[in-house]
């Protein structure tokens, strides 16, 4: 695809299919940019680990990030396809409501914390509290995700084609979690659940619209979800809410 230079300006028109430099401009000018446009391709230079790139789109956008991003890259993101051709730091995709995000590299604790749609893809592994309060985001982890990942998942799906840390699932809701590895200990409420045929068909879903290779045998993996027990309400504990 053809590009242009760093042609857009701060106060004019964005231009469709450009290539935006962080060496010439700072974040706050990108996004702006970006904001102020209805969608396009646009290819983000230098990325040099600054924090917040591409956050806040609502656009029908093609976003490529070339280089590694530091925190809540790609947050609050709604219908835009955001390529990362690095590592993230903190918090990528944070609170996604819709859309894509798709990170080359590993990222860091808390990615798509409170996500509630769309898709989050890592290349790489994850740290810590992967899915953190989960609402709806699917995230697809092709390397092992730290511990307390997916902590008091609400909704959405978290698989991870690797090892999963310790505390998996803490206080969880109806998340749904798929681990192919080893996962280290389970939190408070969390359990191993039947691997269902409709389970194998949404995860067979999942990673195929991860580029995931269709030899991968979905039966490898398990699935783990809430066994209920701590979230009922009771009639006669009304005084302890």
């Amino acid at each position: 695809m053809a590009r242009k230079s760093t042609a857009a300006k701060v106060g004019t028109q964005p231009v469709r299919n450009s290539t935006l430099d962080l060496a010439h401009l700072s974040v706050r000018e990108i996004n702006q940019l970006l904001h102020d446009a209805d969608g396009g391709d646009f290819l983000i230079q230098n990325p040099r680990g600054l924090h917040a790139i591409a956050a806040g789109l609502d656009g029908d956008f093609n976003v490529t990030i070339d280089g590694h991003v530091g925190y809540y890259c790609a947050g609050m993101n709604k219908r835009a396809s955001v390529m990362i051709n690095g590592n993230a730091g903190t918090g990528v995709a944070e609170n996604m409501m819709s859309g894509r995000v798709h990170v080359k590299g590993d990222v860091s604790q808390s990615a798509g914390a409170t996500g509630c749609g769309g898709l989050l893809i890592v290349d790489g592994n994850a740290s810590s509290r992967c899915g953190i309060s989960l609402r709806g985001l699917e995230i697809v982890v092709k390397g092992s995700v730290g511990h307390m990942s997916a902590f008091m998942a609400q909704a959405g799906t978290l698989v991870v084609l690797g090892d999963a840390g310790d505390a998996l699932g803490d206080s969880i809701y109806e998340a749904r979690l798929y681990v192919r590895g080893q996962v280290g200990s389970l939190g408070a409420d969390c359990v191993v659940k039947d691997m269902r045929d409709g389970h194998k068909a949404a995860l067979r879903r999942l990673l195929d619209a991860a580029g995931v290779g269709g030899g991968l045998d979905v039966s490898d993996f398990r699935r783990y979800g809430s066994a209920r027990a701590l979230y009922n309400f009771h009639i006669d504990n009304l005084g302890s809410y």
